[in-house]
């Protein structure tokens, strides 16, 4: 297999045999934001309302854990956006149009993103992740199945920036976000990042997402709270993957997944709840965890078509098509 090579933009780069691109920012040295970010993930946990960032839940097993998510009975999103993109595939690739950039954005194990290869005809296919564990041997079967198609992978940390400026051509580009995702981020940071969408898609390009939308509270619980428990397993592997970062020494076991819907802020929560008092080292500094006391570690904000519609108008985009189920409960959105 290739040696990663230094380049520019502190990034590493090699060519797989297979011939796609893999482009790693996050790799220890060619990384300079890495201490900020340790510093920013300790403050978080040692502050009076502690907080782990969402990026931080796909390691290799989580990564595995929200893939078998996505086919769970309570897990409705996938499904719905699935169902929406088999009964309407025609009508948005003619909007969308063919033989663009397609930047296939969390892309995970790029199954979503495959689905539009054969509507679209992208004559490349950029997938952007922070998990290294999912992305790469997606590729490889992407590379595989198709080699009419250009296939580079980027293994970028996109909720600080999205760094793809020297990554795309000159040619128009299609953004993909599937899975409501853009639900992670606080309305203002969704709108933040819509905005670097917009930037980059100056090139007679488009955004084509998926977005949740309110329901009823229970309903909305239940998917993120499954009875056979694998997003509870999913939530406290957060622990392991953040022991394994820096060091410390929490004990998954020991804290209960805590899902709800907080109508107020239209929005899902996630939390950990120590079962009872934890002393935990992190990065050589004690913090107690008193019986009770919560980590937040998700949001999953929901929105109505008409309000993620003004959102991208807020970001700069125009021309905003949509389609939903016949109940209401999600939402496809493509923007030019």
């Amino acid at each position: 297999m290739a040696q990663w090579a230094t380049l520019p933009y502190h990034r590493a780069e090699r060519v797989s045999p297979l011939g796609y691109r893999l482009i790693n920012r996050l790799m220890g040295p060619f990384r300079p934001q890495a201490r900020v970010e340790s510093t920013a993930l300790i403050d978080g946990l040692l502050a009076p309302s502690p907080a782990i960032p969402p990026k931080y839940f796909y390691d290799a097993l989580g990564c595995a854990l929200f893939d078998a998510i996505c086919e769970l009975p309570e897990y409705y999103l996938t499904r719905t956006e699935r169902g929406i993109y088999a009964a309407h595939r025609e009508t948005i690739a003619a909007v969308v149009g063919q033989n663009r950039q397609f930047i296939d954005l969390g892309a995970g194990n790029c199954a979503k993103g495959e689905s539009w290869i054969a509507a679209l005809q992208p004559r490349r296919y950029l997938a952007v992740d922070i998990a290294a564990a999912a992305i790469e041997p997606a590729l490889a079967r992407l590379a595989h199945a198709h080699p009419e198609v250009e296939f580079t992978g980027v293994i970028t940390d996109f909720s600080r920036t999205l760094d793809l400026s020297s990554d795309l051509d000159h040619g128009a580009a299609t953004f993909f976000y599937p899975g409501s995702s853009i639900g992670n981020f606080a309305p203002d940071d969704a709108l933040g990042l819509l905005g670097q969408i917009r930037d980059l898609s100056f090139r007679r390009g488009g955004l084509l997402i998926g977005v949740d939308a309110p329901k009823d509270g229970a309903r909305l619980a239940a998917a993120y709270d499954d009875a056979l428990g694998v997003t509870a397993a999913f939530n406290r592997n957060v622990l392991n993957h953040v022991n394994a970062l820096l060091g410390s020494d929490f004990d998954p076991a020991a804290f209960a997944h805590v899902a709800f819907y907080n109508a107020a802020e239209s929005r899902v929560e996630m939390h950990l709840e120590a079962s009872s008092a934890q002393r935990v080292t992190i990065a050589g500094r004690e913090r107690v965890f008193a019986a009770g006391e919560r980590i937040h570690t998700e949001n999953s904000y929901k929105y109505a078509p008409q309000e993620f519609a003004a959102l991208l108008r807020r970001a700069g985009f125009s021309d905003i098509a949509v389609w939903q189920d016949d109940a209401g409960d999600f939402a496809v959105y493509y923007a030019e």
